[in-house]
């Protein structure tokens, strides 16, 4: 397995509260109660899935609302 040199999340607000977070192209979910637990669940979650060695530097979390208007 080579070491990505970032991976990417989205992260979405849980129906029962906190975020969910979902890796692209990884196979990596995990969640959190606020902001700062989610992001150590990430780094807990990417060092499971890769491993120290192959970790990737960099982990983006880019937060997704979907909303829809009634016209």
């Amino acid at each position: 397995m080579g070491t990505p040199k970032e991976v990417v999340f989205e992260v979405t607000e849980a129906v029962e509260g906190g975020f969910d977070a979902r890796s692209r192209g990884h196979g990596i979910f995990t969640q959190g109660d606020d902001w700062a637990h989610l992001k150590a669940m990430v780094k807990d979650a990417v060092l499971c899935h890769f491993g120290e060695e192959f970790a990737p530097k960099v982990v983006r979390l880019r937060f997704v609302k979907d909303e829809a208007l009634a016209m």
